[in-house]
């Protein structure tokens, strides 16, 4: 009998259970590291929105702070006016960014005197666990369940974010 070069059949289920086991480690790991990358993306783009509102606030001082995030962005290429201030990427005027859900309200009249800014997970405990808001105070605050915040008073009420 000649002997057969090669893996049997028992090896390679072996390597395959190896292989297998390795990533059910892994994944988990993986997609942690993805929702933490989301939520330092979140908080960023609050920052940024911050500083955008008090940019356009001091820019356009008749209408005090943008009433969206639309007004904060802008098509490139871009020429600044009231109603697309060019301030922040169209990506996040749009809303979405990073697995996460943005919103910026002004109000007080005219000119808008205070703002809110909020960020909230597209999918909780996929995307990201935890909500983050701001308003004109610029303190970056945390709802650590990942609900949405409805109001600013609800986000004056939040504990800020320890950074």
């Amino acid at each position: 009998m000649r002997k057969q070069r090669g893996f049997s059949l028992i090896e390679l289920l072996i390597v395959v259970a190896i292989i297998l086991i390795i990533a059910a480690i892994a994944i988990p790991n993986l997609l942690r590291a993805r929702m933490a990358a989301n939520e330092s993306s979140a908080v960023a783009s609050l920052r940024t929105i911050n500083t955008a509102e008090i940019t356009y606030s001091s820019s356009y001082p008749t209408v005090g702070f943008a009433a969206t995030l639309a007004a904060l962005g802008g098509v490139a290429p871009c020429t600044p006016t009231s109603t697309a201030a060019c301030l922040i990427d169209s990506v996040l005027a749009g809303g979405v960014k990073s697995g996460y859900n943005f919103a910026a309200t002004g109000a007080g009249g005219t000119p808008a005197t205070t703002y809110y800014a909020t960020a909230v997970p597209v999918t909780l405990n996929q995307t990201g666990t935890r909500s983050f808001c701001s308003f004109e105070d610029a303190v970056l605050r945390v709802q650590p369940t990942g609900a949405a915040i409805g109001s600013e008073a609800a986000c004056e009420a939040l504990l800020p974010l320890n950074q």
